[in-house]
């Protein structure tokens, strides 16, 4: 049941519909947990059955947390998180990793090799309650003590698969039965979807065809079509899980639901400090609050403080996949970010270098990054950078259409972070654009619908 498809359209005017009556006002938290647990339920019956048994776990340590103002339950309740995450994520990882080592001392030797364990969604929604649990001992939460509104938290249906990472002191306040619907909620809600369906269907589906047909075999391209379509999948990504953020956010919103900003233009980032603060934001700020900040933050020392950014990225790098090209990419990001963040406090960058510069710099540093999270093994990522590198120049064979549209949303995100905005907030250039992001789907979206990219995390 995809956001966008024709099933989760009939599943959400349902739940709309029965969550608009005012005769069942005072059930509306029980109506929202059984649509989340038929909507999870739906992709796999078991991946019910486990995110009952993780809310259960973190419900009841929440309240004894509260009760013992101790770290034994807080230990137990994130031990368990992890450990649940660390099975159905990394069993396949590190069984493999001891098979390598086992094959060293005798090829005869190994063990058995899991299948694919995870179940979506398992990733966010740990990070989640774990987020809750510290946030309960640290004083900042009150722990919810009606099973049903936090277990509507855990699985709220609209970010449940793919984020944003909510924290509990936003979300727990707005899980009230008493609040009334309003017209304006929809309309912004499905100008949002909107708006996130046209990055999926009309840009990351379209953009995703070229970058497949590369990536997938790149010792046949040359030095541009491998330079394209690297930076093809830079937009690729943005465009496919912002528009589920856009589409999660759109879908709350109907519901009476604010959930938070998880993409502020990241591609216009100054610098990867900025960029970190731009992309994926309920993410790595989770990171920030519960990991880097923890370790110390910047509070330490220079070597401390380079030591917890590392860390805190080889970590978010490993979160994102069970595989070293995930950790590489964290690598990359934590050296990048270590290297630049002097520099980006000198006078001289600051005041000398141009915005654009800087702005172009970091682009092409994250897409440098990017190539170690697309490639499918270490081997093809190592023969994209030397095939980029042999300059080998070409066609690139990349669709007019693709560059046209891509560079029309970068160009649209320097103008909304320009003076220009003002112009670009007026109503009639807004509805302007959504009314062509709607004729364009209706009449070019392409056929199919690829999984969304962050399922697989």
């Amino acid at each position: 049941m995809l956001f966008g498809s024709w099933l989760f359209l009939v599943f959400f005017l349902t739940v709309l519909a029965l969550y608009g009556m005012k005769r069942f006002a005072r059930f509306r938290t029980v109506e929202l947990l059984i649509a989340s647990y038929i909507f999870y339920g739906w992709l796999n019956p078991l991946y019910v059955a486990l995110i009952i048994y993780t809310t259960a776990v973190n419900y009841i340590a929440g309240i004894r947390i509260d009760r013992t103002k101790g770290r034994a339950w807080l230990i137990a309740g994130v031990l368990n998180n992890v450990l649940v995450l660390g099975f159905f994520k990394y069993a396949g990882f590190v069984a493999e990793n001891i098979n390598h080592v086992l094959h060293l001392v005798d090829p005869s030797l190994g063990i058995p090799m899991p299948g694919r364990l995870l179940p979506i969604g398992l990733s966010f929604y740990t990070f989640l309650t774990t987020g809750y649990l510290i946030d309960v001992y640290r004083g900042t939460v009150e722990p919810e003590r009606n099973v049903t509104k936090f277990a509507s938290f855990v699985a709220f249906f609209p970010y449940l698969l793919a984020g944003p990472i909510e924290r509990a002191s936003n979300m727990l306040p707005q899980l009230s039965p008493d609040t009334r619907m309003k017209a304006s909620w929809f309309t912004e809600g499905l100008s949002l979807f909107v708006v996130g369906l046209f990055k999926k269907k009309a840009l990351a589906d379209f953009l995703s065809l070229y970058v497949a047909k590369v990536y997938g075999a790149p010792e046949e391209f040359n030095s541009l079509a491998l330079l394209a379509a690297t930076y093809a999948f830079a937009w690729q990504i943005y465009f496919d899980f912002s528009g589920y953020t856009d589409m999660a956010r759109g879908v709350a919103r109907m519901l009476g639901f604010k959930l938070m900003l998880n993409f502020n233009n990241p591609y216009l980032a100054t610098g990867l400090g900025d960029f970190w603060g731009r992309w994926h934001i309920s993410l790595s700020s989770w990171f920030k609050d519960y990991l880097y900040i923890p370790l110390g933050g910047n509070r330490r020392g220079r070597i401390n403080t380079y030591r917890n950014m590392i860390i805190t990225m080889l970590v978010a790098g490993l979160w994102h996949g069970a595989a070293w090209t995930f950790v590489i990419w964290g690598g990359l990001h934590a050296l990048g970010r270590s290297v630049t963040r002097e520099l980006e406090r000198t006078v001289l960058w600051r005041d000398s270098v141009p915005k654009l510069v800087k702005q172009l710099l970091t682009f092409a540093f994250v897409c440098l990054t990017w190539i170690f999270f697309r490639a499918e093994t270490f081997g093809k990522a190592v023969t994209v950078l030397k095939g980029i590198f042999a300059f080998d120049f070409g066609d690139p064979e990349i669709p007019i259409v693709a560059l046209v549209m891509t560079l029309a949303v970068w160009l649209y995100q320097f103008a909304y972070e320009s003076r220009l905005k003002v112009v670009l907030a007026k109503p009639v250039v807004k509805v302007s654009l959504m009314a062509g992001m709607i004729m364009y789907l209706i009449l070019f979206g392409i056929s199919g619908y690829e999984p969304f990219i962050y399922f697989q995390f």
